[in-house]
């Protein structure tokens, strides 16, 4: 289990790496420039984490946190940036004869050229030729999308750590999914629109607003719940509901904060400021307005449900709160009984500020 552990931790860096390389190589050729070159030297930095990884945690994952998704991140995102803001990502030229006209001359020198060897070399020369031929905005989207989706599948082949089980990881991978389309659809669906591409300081913040979007997917917190601490007082009530709900509260702020409130204070800003008013905006701006809504009503929903249990728990004398606070107490329970297996444990009224001392 050991080697399969260091063969994923090892692979999955691996894919990171060539991938950013090819975003380098594009950048490279984009520009001009071979100083550009330069920007693989941020690959030192997920090398050094892999040999951190691997001495401190044998290869294993962080709890909350994934080092390796987040310096992938810093290896890719400036990449995607100045291929974005390159002049010529904004149109595509027609280019359709020529890749033709590299076939036609690939069949010619495939009778003269009968070794293997020179024939592999050959192909070799000619797919590179022909992707650099491939339009500029493609080449942007396809990176987009294969960033995505290199996403999803390292965070899946990344070895897991002791505090987050498969189920959770599995929940985790189901919701980037959805969140990776919505971002991608986000990044692609406005920075295509002609009106937007001409004003500079608008593709910079959308772009700003994309990284930041970004940074939800090196963290774990949606799926794990705050540990219980028995010192929590039974008076700190948001510390209860932190603790009782920490990953759907997460979830909350994701949505508020990180993703959808984001995306639709860009979008209102489009259509209201900018008068830049499409079919797609439209149905993404309501998608947006809605999202919103339903995570407030869900926040609401959670608040009501958290102070009716306190305020059950709080009319009926001979019980009180669970024997840790931090675990749900349902109304349905007995009010005398907080014992699960077998174990007996003290009554907490809950006016009593005095921490939480009983064992669970």
């Amino acid at each position: 289990m050991e080697l399969l552990v260091l063969f994923n931790a090892l692979a999955t860096r691996l894919l990171f790496v060539l991938h950013s390389l090819l975003g380098v190589w594009r950048v490279t050729e984009v520009k001009k420039d071979p100083r550009y070159w330069l920007l693989a030297l941020l690959h030192l930095l997920l090398c050094l984490e892999t040999a951190l990884t691997l001495k401190l945690k044998q290869g294993r994952g962080y709890k909350w946190f994934s080092p390796a998704i987040f310096l992938y991140l810093i290896c890719i995102v400036p990449l995607l940036w100045l291929l974005e803001l390159h002049p010529e990502n904004q149109f595509c030229l027609n280019e359709s004869q020529q890749p033709v006209q590299n076939i036609s001359e690939r069949e010619e020198s495939n009778h003269t050229k009968d070794a293997t060897d020179s024939h592999i070399l050959e192909t070799a020369l000619y797919l590179v030729s022909t992707l650099s031929t491939v339009c500029e905005k493609v080449w942007t989207l396809s990176l987009h999308q294969t960033f995505l989706l290199l996403l999803i599948i390292g965070r899946w082949l990344l070895p897991i750590g002791r505090e987050i089980t498969r189920d959770q990881l599995s929940q985790l991978l189901l919701m980037f999914v959805g969140t990776a389309a919505d971002i991608l659809e986000f990044a692609s669906e406005t920075l295509e629109i002609e009106d937007v591409r001409k004003n500079h300081a608008l593709v910079y913040v959308i772009l700003a607003v994309w990284t930041w979007s970004m940074l939800q997917f090196p963290l774990d917190l949606a799926v794990q719940h705050v540990g219980c601490n028995s010192s929590v007082s039974s008076k700190r009530v948001f510390s209860l509901l932190l603790s009782r709900h920490s990953a759907d509260l997460w979830n909350i702020g994701i949505s508020l904060f990180i993703q959808d409130g984001p995306f639709l204070v860009v979008r209102l800003i489009l259509m209201g400021h900018f008068k830049v008013i499409t079919q797609m905006l439209v149905f993404f701006t309501a998608k947006n307005i809605l999202s919103v809504m339903l995570q407030l009503y869900r926040l609401i929903v959670l608040s009501l449900d958290f102070h009716a249990s306190l305020r059950y728990q709080s009319n009926s004398r001979k019980g009180g709160v669970s024997c840790c606070p931090c675990d749900p107490n349902h109304i349905s329970l007995p009010a005398n009984s907080c014992d699960t297996d077998g174990r007996e444990c003290a009554t907490i009224p809950l006016e009593d500020s005095l921490p939480v001392t009983a064992e669970c």
